[in-house]
């Protein structure tokens, strides 16, 4: 199995696009990229930690390859808004990948590149590619949201799904 590290604001809208396919191990909910030791969502959310929210995803790269990852992750985020992501706005939100290993952080910076010249966006790609730091897990009541509570879900993902579908479907 291999990791994949992905913020792109709100973690609960970032697992099910990865959740249900071949390959996918696992999507866990979580903070990184900060300086508290097992932080929880108060603290997080306080924005004294400098963490993100964020998904670590487990796959099995014989079955699903981490390029195919990053094509869906940018289908995920708004890669322009370096200041959050639609209505999750601050540093917690924080659009990133963060690698594992010298080849993820190639492809990353490829993948970037790419969709910066294809010109699908009419603005800087702003998405930071960084090292993994620890990844601690969130409480239990954010994990698989999107099946715990389908409505709110719903609710808090209708903007974000708004803007991708117009963006991805010219």
């Amino acid at each position: 199995m291999e990791r994949a590290i992905f913020a792109g604001g709100c973690f609960w809208c970032m697992v099910h696009p990865f959740d249900e396919l071949s390959g996918i191990e696992s999507v866990l909910s979580g903070y990184t990229g900060g300086t508290t030791e097992n932080p929880t969502y108060r603290d997080v959310c306080s924005g004294q930690t400098g963490h993100t929210e964020a998904v670590e995803i487990l796959f099995n790269p014989e079955l699903i390859d981490y390029k195919t990852l990053l094509e869906i992750y940018w289908q995920q985020v708004d890669p322009t808004d370096a200041l959050g992501q639609f209505q999750d706005r601050g540093d917690t939100y924080r659009p990133v990948i963060f690698y594992t290993s010298e080849e993820q952080k190639q492809q990353a910076e490829e993948s970037k590149r790419a969709l910066q010249l294809s010109g699908k966006f009419n603005a800087d790609i702003v998405v930071t590619i960084e090292p993994a730091q620890e990844f601690y897990v969130a409480e239990d009541y954010h994990q698989d949201f999107y099946k715990k509570d389908p409505q709110r879900y719903a609710l808090t993902s209708a903007l974000r799904h708004h803007f991708l579908n117009k963006i991805w479907q010219e």
